[in-house]
């Protein structure tokens, strides 16, 4: 057999949830539905089975009629999709009722399974403490930009590390985080080292950076029970990532449908 195919059977003949990616608004501030369209078949290229994913708006200043707006147009993916397309509800936390009521609202009436937040406020800012509280509530998963940036941070002022994720996760040792694409631009290392001793903190492994050992590194100093396949716009890439990576298949089949988060699937599948 082909190796390549060999490496592949991991995907085909295995359960494959990707965690994080994105649905994106057209010029009109609709559902971009090509976008749409060309994410799920690439997922169905890889043998990906769920894909869970977001609408953010990735600017510093956001509205919670501009969140409200994302979350509905999300849904509407999730309908013309409903077998592949899962949600994660995006909020800005600086509007902490309206945050707060969102995320119910989505869970409640839309059946998303978790939220995502972008770099409006590090995740340790006590503004976010009732969205994160909120989650701890109904049980769901909380996923945020995240990356330790040593050149231009003045572009992303409030983006959270692994310090800030470490600072939140031991003052809510309850809630479950996912600190964002930990291949996605910056020190990953530094952030990995900085989450090793927090073990409701969570990454994944999308992003576009290639550097060698990524994969290998994360689960020396997390295990792989803490990693998650995730691509955020970089598919083919992050699936070679996994393919290539020098851990087991054991691993990497934890990776691919990491069991801590089985029970988000079910409850959006009941």
């Amino acid at each position: 057999m082909n190796p390549i195919h060999e490496k592949r059977r991991l995907f085909t003949e295995n359960r494959v949830v990707n965690w994080h990616e994105h649905v994106w608004f057209d010029q009109n501030g609709q559902l971009d539905e090509a976008l749409c369209d060309a994410l799920v078949e690439d997922a169905a290229r890889t043998s990906t089975d769920v894909v869970v994913c977001s609408l953010p708006i990735l600017a510093q200043k956001v509205t919670a009629e501009e969140f409200r707006h994302c979350n509905d147009t999300l849904a509407i993916a999730m309908k013309r999709y409903p077998d592949v397309i899962k949600g994660f509800a995006f909020v800005n936390p600086g509007y902490s009722k309206e945050a707060v009521e969102e995320i119910d609202r989505c869970v409640k009436e839309y059946g998303m399974i978790g939220i995502k937040m972008y770099y409006q406020y590090y995740i340790n800012d006590p503004i976010v403490r009732p969205v994160i509280e909120k989650c701890i509530d109904l049980d769901i998963p909380i996923l945020v930009h995240a990356s330790k940036l040593n050149y231009h941070p003045e572009e992303q002022p409030f983006v959270s590390n692994g310090v800030h994720f470490a600072a939140a996760a031991k003052a809510y040792p309850e809630a479950r985080f996912i600190m964002a694409h930990i291949t996605g631009g910056g020190d990953w290392e530094w952030s990995l080292k900085a989450v090793a001793d927090t073990p409701n903190v969570y990454t994944d492994m999308s992003g576009s950076v290639i550097d060698a050992r990524v994969i290998e590194k994360a689960v020396a100093m997390l295990g792989a029970k803490r990693v998650l396949f995730g691509t955020d716009g970089s598919y083919l890439s992050c699936v070679g990532k996994i393919l290539a990576a020098n851990i087991s298949d054991e691993d990497k089949k934890i990776i691919l449908n990491n069991p801590d988060f089985e029970r988000y699937l079910n409850r959006a599948n009941a």
